[in-house]
């Protein structure tokens, strides 16, 4: 079965490049479609303090998909695991979605603060965070898995 997803907009700036590490203070735009969207598509967004965007890593050619397993950033030191315990960005439908501190809405421009996705992303939708989406009991991860992030947010 095939689905066709349009992109519902695109980062605009922040970064030209997927570097692994310091996007905590990353700031970029996402401009909704203006031929599919009106005005109202983004209202009552402002009053969240998070969004949740869903979006394309149309940079991964299809040679670079991982369907098996793999070391995380090909670290031989972290253990090799399958492509659905890790968040790579060569997954088999190449979908990233990162939470991310909304700086400001106006028209159909959201600005937002800590999107991991780099200028010309598609973006295939965008969510409210909402405190009951969140896991509701304590958050379990293996140890690499913790060393992997962190530097992932740190402030550049």
């Amino acid at each position: 079965m095939i689905f066709e997803v349009e992109p519902v907009g695109w980062v605009r700036g922040g970064r030209s490049e997927a570097v692994d590490d310091d996007w905590g203070e990353s700031r970029a735009a996402i401009e909704l479609d203006a031929e599919r969207f009106d005005l109202e598509a983004l209202m009552g967004l402002d009053q969240f303090s998070h969004a949740e965007i869903v979006y394309l890593f149309d940079r991964v050619r299809p040679e670079q998909i991982v369907s098996g397993a793999r070391h995380p950033r090909g670290r031989a030191d972290w253990p090799r695991i399958g492509i659905f315990a890790q968040r790579g960005k060569n997954r088999p439908n190449r979908i990233g979605v990162t939470m991310c501190r909304i700086a400001a809405v106006s028209g159909l421009r959201l600005e937002v603060v800590g999107l991991d996705a780099i200028d010309g992303t598609p973006v295939l939708d965008i969510k409210p965070v909402l405190s009951g989406f969140l896991p509701r009991e304590e958050v379990r991860e293996p140890d690499w898995a913790r060393e992997i992030m962190a530097g992932y947010w740190k402030l550049a």
